[in-house]
């Protein structure tokens, strides 16, 4: 076939798509400078985010570290019916569902309701006081937080020091199945209710103080304006980030679970994350943990496209 019996789209000459390339061509050099900027973040995401999707092979080979993962024989769904199969993988979702259920039931609201309180504090120094002491646990890694929390709840910490003193017996919290979950979602609460509240706080800024002048001309209270004006202000955005956070309900937390787990809180503790780091890098079964992982991303997936919908078609502001 010639050059000249190449047809251009339909209601679209040569000369125009000419016209837009050109245009495109000529908006990337007006903006070459922010594109650069962006291109690092690109490069970062290309490299540890969508290359290593070419492992997910491995859920689906017999894989041999000598062989590499092209070599490795392929054995189909195995590693899928001997994860479904296992007698540990119903203990461990249930564990995983019910902590992060936990956390979004009882830790979603608190940074709404934090952002709520400091934003009717008027005193500049100390509302900027309480957001720089609530925020700093977010910077902590979990390491040295849990340290923290093991020097208040752990054998010969300043709670059982105290019953102790006081000729209470000593109460073992670390190894508590009643308590680990409530000790999971407390520290968590604490350590990002400061941090997570921040984007409540800015959306809080863009509501329009002719709202609350006209709720007051109406008699409204501060209960009344906040239920009328500042919930439905920021209704949105609590609606976005519940979307996200629903979609991670299988990401109950590995790090901090990972620092307060023992195996006398197994029943209880022990999750799907915590679960494929003993397969993949504790026993080398590298296939299985895999397979579970890529398990765990597929409901994940169809979990935030399931509220994203449902929030569309609420009317609300959805992520696509």
């Amino acid at each position: 076939m010639s050059a000249k019996s190449v047809q251009a789209p339909p209601g679209m000459s040569g000369q125009s798509i000419g016209k837009k390339r050109v245009k495109l061509r000529t908006r990337i050099w007006k903006s070459r400078y922010i594109y650069i900027l962006v291109l690092p973040t690109i490069i970062y995401f290309a490299i540890f985010t969508y290359a290593p999707f070419y492992g997910i092979t491995i859920a689906f080979k017999d894989f041999k570290i000598m062989s590499g993962i092209m070599d490795s024989p392929w054995v189909g769904f195995k590693h899928f019916e001997a994860m479904f199969t296992s007698e540990k993988f119903p203990d461990l979702l249930k564990n995983t569902i019910i902590i992060s259920m936990y956390r979004l039931i009882f830790g979603f609201p608190v940074p709404i309701l934090f952002a709520l309180l400091l934003n009717e504090v008027r005193s500049f120094w100390f509302k900027r006081s309480i957001q720089t002491i609530t925020y700093f646990p977010h910077f902590l890694s979990w390491v040295v937080f849990a340290g923290i929390i093991y020097n208040f709840i752990g054998p010969s910490g300043i709670i059982n020091l105290l019953l102790s003193n006081a000729g209470f017996e000593k109460i073992n919290m670390t190894t508590n199945e009643d308590l680990f979950r409530t000790i999971i979602v407390v520290t968590a609460i604490l350590k990002e209710f400061g941090w997570g509240a921040i984007i409540y706080l800015a959306a809080l800024a863009g509501i329009d103080s002719q709202l609350y002048e006209a709720a007051k001309i109406d008699g409204a209270g501060k209960l009344r304006q906040i239920w009328h004006v500042t919930l439905p202000g920021i209704r949105p955005i609590i609606a976005l980030l519940f979307c996200l956070q629903l979609a991670g309900v299988l990401d109950a937390g590995f790090e901090q679970i990972f620092m307060f787990l023992n195996p006398a809180v197994y029943d209880v503790g022990d999750i799907i994350d915590t679960y494929v780091y003993r397969l993949g890098i504790l026993q080398s079964q590298f296939e299985m943990a895999t397979a579970v992982g890529l398990f765990k991303g597929i409901i994940g997936m169809i979990l935030i496209i399931t509220a994203n919908t449902i929030i569309r078609r609420m009317g609300e502001k959805s992520l696509w």
